[in-house]
């Protein structure tokens, strides 16, 4: 179920003001953050921000085209290894 139109998007309010405050300060330091559902405002834009993955942070570059969707989208929770290899088995002659 989608989140209310009412309510607006979520935009994490610390998350926000740690983007302000870079802003005013003219710095652009990766910025840490564990609100993977956090939705991508426009002011985001040209910001990077670390997302937690589970295990590590990811570097995020944010560009235009990723507003409106979710921080946790940039940061994949799970590495794909491989699929399953089929073992050749050797017949004996007996």
């Amino acid at each position: 179920m989608a989140r209310s139109s009412k309510k607006g998007p979520y935009i994490d309010d610390r998350l926000m003001k740690k983007i302000q405050k870079q802003k005013q300060t003219g710095e652009h330091t990766a910025i840490k953050t564990w609100s993977r559902s956090c939705q991508i405002p426009p002011e985001f834009v040209g910001h990077t921000i670390a997302v937690h993955n589970g295990r590590i942070f990811i570097n995020v570059l944010i560009s235009e085209s990723m507003v409106g969707r979710r921080l946790g989208e940039f940061a994949a929770t799970r590495t794909f290894r491989s699929h399953g290899r089929v073992v050749a088995r050797e017949i004996s002659k007996t």
